[in-house]
């Protein structure tokens, strides 16, 4: 389950660069800096979404590689469950949910 939870996050982390770097509000911003960065959503698109998702990729790598360390199966899924958990907790905070403050966006467009 480990192994496979950090894989998953890993083949995401990749697309989602990729979808990052071809999606035009993110050219925009970059382009666009100083004007962009006063926009919430634009703002949040541009770094709070790329940034706490990249950070909970980097909890899951690092709760994964302390929870193999570990010598007894129970520790080994506390670690996981802890490590895990808050990265489940950024990974929602990062969401761009229709009742966000941080960024305003529709189920369907």
């Amino acid at each position: 389950m480990r192994h496979w939870t950090a894989t998953i996050a890993h083949i995401q982390l990749v697309l989602g660069i990729t979808l990052y770097s071809q999606s035009p509000i993110i050219k925009y911003f970059w382009k666009n800096f100083n004007a962009a960065k006063e926009t919430s959503d634009l703002l949040f698109f541009g770094l709070i979404h790329i940034f706490l998702m990249l950070f909970s990729i980097i909890l899951i790598t690092v709760g994964s590689s302390i929870s193999k360390r570990k010598m007894t199966d129970k520790e080994k899924f506390k670690t996981m469950l802890i490590w895990f958990t808050i990265a489940l907790l950024i990974i929602f905070i990062a969401i761009p949910w229709p009742f966000s403050p941080f960024a305003n966006r529709p189920y369907f467009r």
